[in-house]
């Protein structure tokens, strides 16, 4: 066998070990429910040995979908009396439940390449229902401007705990938070987490939209916290594209349509969000009608969806300066940056899904030189530090949750090219 068959059966093996039949946990113990975009990720890797189990994992999470259009962050399969925040803290009222938050839309994305890789019409036709639906509700109810871009409205959403959150977080309060004990503490180094005082304005904004009866009407100009994530949005914008691809391919020209007009429009409005001074893209905080200055991977994932050539080239150039500070790209956060953590989640460390959808990106736009240069340090990562969540960028050390399901899932996607079904 092969270095990179062995590779790859390895990450099978981490995959079929989270496997919960319809759904796959991110990793036991710390993750033990389904997680949206974790779950679309998962099954990109399932494709490459069990199709069927592919369209089953995003199916799974498809079949929670609110009557509003929302697709949930999180959906509790099973019963949680030791997880932090569970059912009890969301109170959403669902049966199975789920959170009443959404999360990053790469579904669209994950969909039509499980199409294009089994074009089964019967399994993509609901889903792509499904996508118009949710991507609906995010241009209905987190643009209510009608900027062409979208907001988050709680750090669960993106990137929970970037630096880029940082000031527009400040105006969360935190009286009256409810005592909790995490759970994530009990499985990592609380020095690679999210603070206590970030943990507790999360659960206010919880709590917040809980007495809202999670009416998505409302929560956008209800929260203290509506920050526009460029990479959010790229990616939102790639799916749009994606799903408009299948609808064209399952005939539902109106769909098709939709899509590609929110699309262009989203392009059109992300380039606003541009800083030369930067060579990347900032996050735009509503609230306080400003870029921030943070300079962090939210700005280079852009490149996952088809923004011009010179925006892509200088984002490569961008990368590549942060390659002279770190000895593995991509850094959650520019190494420049004195706010920068080598360690602490996304405020410094690298993570694989991020690294496969740049990759993408410049590989997309001409930039292959820099796309292989991300996934040769990927795998490198995986290859001297195993599955973990995260890594640190300058030695790679595994952080956070260990055996993980999305860092498995993208090794049998960098390795596509030589790989063989079922290896």
């Amino acid at each position: 066998m092969s270095s990179r068959s062995a590779l790859a059966a390895k990450a099978i093996e981490v995959l079929r070990e989270n496997d919960r039949g319809g759904y796959t946990v991110p990793t036991k113990g710390l993750y033990p429910f389904q997680w949206n975009w974790d779950s679309c990720f998962t099954a990109l890797g399932q494709s490459h040995y069990d199709m069927d189990r592919a369209w089953t994992e995003v199916e799974t999470l498809f079949a929670h979908q609110w009557a509003d259009g929302m697709v949930p962050h999180m959906v509790f399969h099973e019963p949680a009396p030791t997880y932090f925040p569970g059912p009890d803290v969301w109170g959403t009222g669902r049966t199975p439940p789920t959170s009443g938050i959404t999360q990053l839309p790469i579904a669209g994305f994950a969909i039509h390449q499980l199409f294009r890789r089994n074009p089964d019409a019967g399994r993509a036709r609901p889903l792509l229902d499904g996508l118009d639906r949710w991507h609906g509700w995010f241009y209905r109810t987190r643009d209510p401007g009608r900027t062409g871009l979208v907001a988050v409205v709680h750090p669960w959403e993106s990137r929970d705990n970037t630096i880029d959150w940082d000031e527009a977080f400040e105006r969360v309060p935190t009286d009256g938070v409810m005592p909790y004990e995490r759970n994530d503490l009990k499985h990592a180094d609380p020095a690679t987490r999210p603070t206590k005082a970030q943990y507790d304005r999360y659960l206010w904004l919880v709590q917040h939209f809980r007495s809202l009866g999670w009416d998505s009407t409302l929560t956008h100009d209800a929260s203290p916290f509506q920050v526009v994530d460029p990479g959010f949005n790229a990616i939102l914008i790639r799916s749009c594209l994606e799903t408009a691809a299948l609808a064209d391919a399952l005939d539902a020209p109106e769909i098709a349509a939709r899509h590609r007009n929110w699309a262009e429009q989203g392009l059109v409005a992300l380039d606003g969000l541009w800083s030369d001074r930067h060579g990347q893209y900032l996050p735009f905080d509503r609230v306080g009608g400003r870029l921030s200055e943070s300079p962090s991977i939210g700005g280079l994932i852009p490149v996952f969806a088809p923004i011009p050539a010179p925006r892509a080239a200088a984002l490569a150039s961008t990368i590549g300066s942060m390659g002279t500070e770190v000895r593995y790209l991509v850094p959650s956060h520019a190494p420049s940056d004195p706010r920068f953590d080598l360690k602490r989640y996304w405020r410094g460390p690298v993570w694989l899904v991020c690294n496969y959808m740049i990759a993408d990106g410049l590989a997309r736009a001409g930039e292959v030189a820099m796309a292989e240069r991300l996934t040769a340090d990927s795998l490198r990562l995986i290859e001297q530090s195993g599955f973990a969540e995260y890594y640190d960028p300058r030695d790679g050390t595994p952080l956070g949750g260990g055996r993980f399901s999305w860092t498995a899932a993208m090794v049998l996607e960098f390795l596509e090219p030589g790989l063989e079904a079922g290896a």
